[in-house]
């Protein structure tokens, strides 16, 4: 069932019997969904509504298997709170029941809208669309619905094993992304929101998310646009043959007698964590020749994604939280010596710094490079930028740049993992969020009193967001990426 998004004073409540009574619910959102009756709430210009379920919870007889349809109900459901994260070892109160989405929207606005759904980072193994960095409000209030979504982290989402599932796919946290492309598809309207302009945007893990939804052929139709933000594009996916020693070793752990569907969640995840000490990458996507088939980069570099507008970049520093671990495995993998380093950065003093910029050079610019002249010599639009600028108030120790463009387009502050912005930063904030809300109108991030954003096409053009000012200009780190192309 299918309902246009209504604002009332009254709300109207079906009964079991099936008449129609009016009950004073106050100025409160209403929806009607597929699944049932949805309350919202409303603060300031924005109505939310959260927790709202894309998918049946994955416990019992549906762990380890595709996302089947959520309970339809005749009661009305509130939809205040946001529901529970997706289980991972170092996160309290996550929870197997958390295939849920929350909805941002202009309050009293006519649709059609269009649509900007989110993918959370976090290497497939940790994260929450309920981040309080991940707000949708500020965007929402621009006259867009923003949708983030949690899907399946870990062994739960991941885990490749032909006992367990039809095939021994493993790429569940995927096949839960698409059941939630497919609720938006058919329920976004009912929120004054355009199911045929959708754009998905993701940093890192997410990011990675998207771009093999672009490969996909059961995801190409649900959406029309993509910004990948922080992409690890030569990032090697695992074999089916390699994830499924991952998956038998896992069930050797817990002992084959033990049926894996009955198991408490709490033992699954100690083991989970354990195979994470010995390799973070032990839960991720899985070449398993059905939903996904390639690499992202051989998959872009045989034209198989999605001919779709797309925004691509990366910021000058992608280290993060276990930067110094990546950065490690990075050298080592790459045999490069302090020598080397030393030529490829002689304006950096530090062997730290130099060690960083090497690992964002290889993983993310060079790779985020390749993709965009990949995707626009298919003829499809393609905007690149980097991402350079820090907040004022870290400049003294700006170190850990990974995910920092996020709070500008998301433009939270004073939350946890949100700082307060000075006005330039908002300034700075005002303009991306800015370019994602023109993309995602019409698949052009250009609009008045925007700095002009040039095309990627044809070029090493991008968009340089620096602490001296937004410009379109030649990438000036084209000659030393050229030294990472291979």
């Amino acid at each position: 069932m299918r309902s246009v998004f209504a604002l009332f004073a009254t709300s109207l409540v079906l009964c079991c019997a099936g008449s129609v009574v009016a009950q004073p619910v106050g100025q409160f959102p209403f929806a009607l969904t597929r699944e049932g009756q949805m309350l919202g709430a409303v603060e300031g210009e924005v109505a939310s509504f959260k927790g709202l379920a894309y998918a049946a919870a994955p416990i019992g007889p549906l762990r380890w298997r595709p996302p089947q349809a959520a309970p339809e109900s005749s009661e009305m459901r509130t939809a205040y709170a946001y529901g529970a994260p997706c289980l991972q070892p170092s996160l309290p109160g996550s929870s197997e029941d958390c295939l849920t989405l929350n909805v941002f929207r202009p309050f009293g606005v006519d649709g059609p809208l269009p649509v900007m759904m989110f993918i959370h980072d976090g290497a497939f193994v940790s994260g929450t669309a309920n981040d309080p960095l991940f707000d949708g409000a500020r965007l929402a209030q621009a006259g867009l619905i923003v949708v983030t979504v949690n899907f399946r982290l870990g062994a739960f989402g991941w885990l490749s094993d032909p006992a367990l599932s039809e095939g021994g796919s493993g790429n569940f946290g995927l096949m839960d992304q698409i059941a939630a492309l497919h609720w938006v598809h058919d329920n976004i309207a009912a929120f004054g929101g355009d199911p045929t302009n959708v754009t998905l945007f993701g940093s890192g893990a997410g990011a990675t998310s998207i771009a093999l939804l672009m490969l996909s052929e059961q995801s190409r139709d649900l959406f029309q646009k993509a910004i990948l933000q922080s992409i690890p594009g030569r990032a090697r996916l695992r074999s089916a043959q390699e994830a499924e020693i991952v998956g038998r070793q896992f069930v050797a752990v817990l002992g084959r007698q033990a049926d894996l569907r009955t198991a408490e969640p709490q033992r699954l995840l100690a083991v989970e964590k354990h195979f994470l000490e010995k390799s973070p990458r032990s839960f991720a996507p899985t070449i398993d020749g059905s939903l996904v088939s390639e690499e992202v980069a051989a998959g872009f570099a045989a034209g198989h994604e999605s001919r779709i507008p797309l925004i691509i970049g990366s910021n000058d520093d992608e280290t993060g939280f276990d930067g110094e671990l990546d950065i490690r495995e990075e050298l080592a993998s790459s045999g490069t010596t302090s020598d080397e380093l030393r030529r490829l950065y002689p304006d950096l003093a530090r062997p730290s710094d130099r060690a960083a910029r090497f690992y964002t050079d290889r993983v993310f610019s060079e790779p985020v490079r390749l993709l965009a002249r990949l995707h626009a010599a298919s003829g499809a639009p393609t905007f690149r930028y980097r991402f350079t600028y820090v907040p004022e108030a870290r400049r003294a120790n700006p170190e850990g740049g990974h995910g920092r463009e996020l709070q500008f387009i998301f433009g939270v502050e004073g939350m946890p993992g949100a700082g307060i912005l000075s006005g330039a930063d908002r300034e700075v904030a005002n303009r991306m969020r800015a370019y994602w809300i023109n993309f995602a109108r019409s698949g052009d991030p250009n609009g008045a009193d925007l700095p002009h954003w040039d095309s990627a096409a044809g070029s090493d053009r991008l968009l340089l967001i620096a602490n001296d000012g937004i410009a379109s200009g030649d990438d000036p780190w084209s000659e030393r990426l050229d030294r990472f192309a291979h």
